[in-house]
């Protein structure tokens, strides 16, 4: 009776370390996965950001060194380590500003029909991209702590699951803007 009861307690503790081993390799590939999501939305601005550098040209030739910088940009999102990305991500973001302002000196192109639609599709995949941003945040942030949690930290120890980094704002783009009329 003895062995059957010490069996007993020695079958419970293998299939709870199996389910805490399978927990973590769960929210791993969780974090692949949203971050695999970043990486779409990152390849859709990617994709769209010709267009609209296109039709900013037809209307802005001597603003060439905005264009430049947003194609420079562009240009970094498709290659590096995932940090890296995460930089030339933010750099887009930056120089795609600087094309909108453009707008702002060219009444013709605020009012075409072509810039107006892209600018709808890059708001649209910049909140993608956000939204994004967050799960992938959100899914480090539950692997992490079951990483690092009693009992599956000894789990985690054991069978090398890494931390992973969350996302990080920019300090430059921490500071409030200013609206001034």
């Amino acid at each position: 009776m003895a062995t059957w009861i010490i069996i007993a307690i020695l079958a419970i503790i293998v299939i709870y370390f199996i389910a805490q081993y399978n927990g973590l390799v769960k929210l791993r590939n969780w974090v692949q996965e949203s971050f695999s999501q970043i990486d779409v939305q990152l390849k859709r601005r990617h994709d769209l950001i010709p267009n609209l550098v296109e039709t900013v040209k037809g209307y802005a030739k001597h603003e060439k060194e905005t264009l430049n910088q947003v194609i420079a940009a562009r240009n970094g999102l498709v290659s590096g380590t995932p940090q890296q990305r995460i930089e030339a991500d933010n750099q887009l973001e930056g120089a795609l500003k600087s094309i909108f302002a453009l707008a702002e000196s060219y009444p013709d192109l605020k009012a075409n029909q072509n810039f107006l639609s892209l600018q709808e599709e890059l708001a649209t995949t910049e909140n993608k991209v956000a939204y994004s941003r967050q799960l992938y945040n959100k899914t480090v942030k539950d692997y992490n702590i079951k990483r690092e949690s009693f009992p599956s930290n000894i789990i985690a120890k054991l069978f090398n699951f890494q931390r992973e980094e969350l996302l990080s704002i920019p300090e430059a783009e921490r500071d409030v803007p200013k609206v001034t009329f």
